[in-house]
């Protein structure tokens, strides 16, 4: 194990040689409750900025925070930016909607008390919390590896893609306690952003044969239904549950409607310009 101090750490003090690093666009009505917590965790906290034009930079300077202005450069290279600005090794990478519970906190503290995972980085468990009813704490967790040393994981160099890539022979152990993630306001602001997430992975993503891509959107959308209502649990939310798990799967579906429509305009375009040929 990796021991940086002997020191024992508390829930609420002592920074820890850690730097948080948080991408923002106008964020100004959440980022606070999120640099509540973690302004009692990292010694740096880290703020790429892509432009906000309301009081997110006031309020990220207002806890101390470097605050960087980047024009969005897409999603992996936003977050290396941020990376590269660290001065700590190990990061801690949060959205601006997300808020770590105090058992998470003090997962944290104690991992960097006792002695750190020598294969350099944790999975970290993140929860719904849904405009309506209560948080999703035991059922459509997902598991991010989000506490880690940049110089063992680095974000991808990719626009759509910014999730470390881990070798499957690496094991990473999970943390207690979960990251709420407060991710929409309601179902018109979910799908405006699953709107741009399923463009972006469309334009970006690893591109498919036309056949491959018309058969995906004759047959998938009804099993990435089921993938998340039945497999991910979401079907223990009640109606709200069937709404969201229709939405995940309705936008996975129209990453893949759109990767075919961008596919055939190419064919399109290279069979006039053989026929001009």
């Amino acid at each position: 194990m990796q021991s940086l101090s002997t020191k024992q750490f508390d829930l609420y003090h002592n920074s820890l040689p850690l730097s948080c690093m948080i991408r923002t666009l106008n964020e100004a009505s959440r980022i606070g409750k999120v640099l509540d917590v973690v302004s009692r965790l990292a010694d740096e906290i880290i703020i790429v900025d892509s432009g906000s034009t309301d009081d997110t930079v006031k309020i990220a300077e207002s806890y101390g925070a470097t605050v960087i202005h980047q024009p969005w450069l897409g999603n992996g290279f936003q977050k290396r930016v941020g990376e590269d600005a660290c001065r700590n090794d190990w990061v801690l990478d949060i959205d601006a909607d997300e808020v770590l519970s105090d058992e998470l906190l003090a997962s944290i503290r104690k991992v960097f008390s006792d002695g750190l995972s020598p294969v350099g980085g944790y999975l970290l468990k993140i929860a719904f919390v849904m405009p309506v009813g209560a948080p999703w704490l035991d059922f459509s967790l997902a598991r991010r590896l989000k506490l880690y040393r940049k110089s063992v994981f680095r974000s991808p160099a990719h626009k759509a893609w910014d999730q470390p890539i881990v070798p499957e022979t690496v094991k990473l152990p999970t943390l207690d306690g979960v990251i709420l993630h407060h991710s929409f306001a309601n179902l018109t602001d979910l799908h405006s952003k699953l709107n741009r997430v399923s463009t972006n992975r469309a334009v970006e993503g690893k591109p498919r044969s036309l056949n491959v891509l018309r058969l995906r959107v004759i047959f998938l959308l009804p099993l990435f239904f089921l993938k998340s209502y039945i497999l991910r649990g979401m079907w223990r939310a009640g109606i709200y549950g069937f709404a969201f798990a229709l939405s995940l799967a309705y936008a996975r579906w129209l990453r893949d409607a759109k990767a075919l429509e961008i596919a055939m305009i190419k064919e399109c375009s290279s069979d006039h310009r053989n026929q001009i040929l």
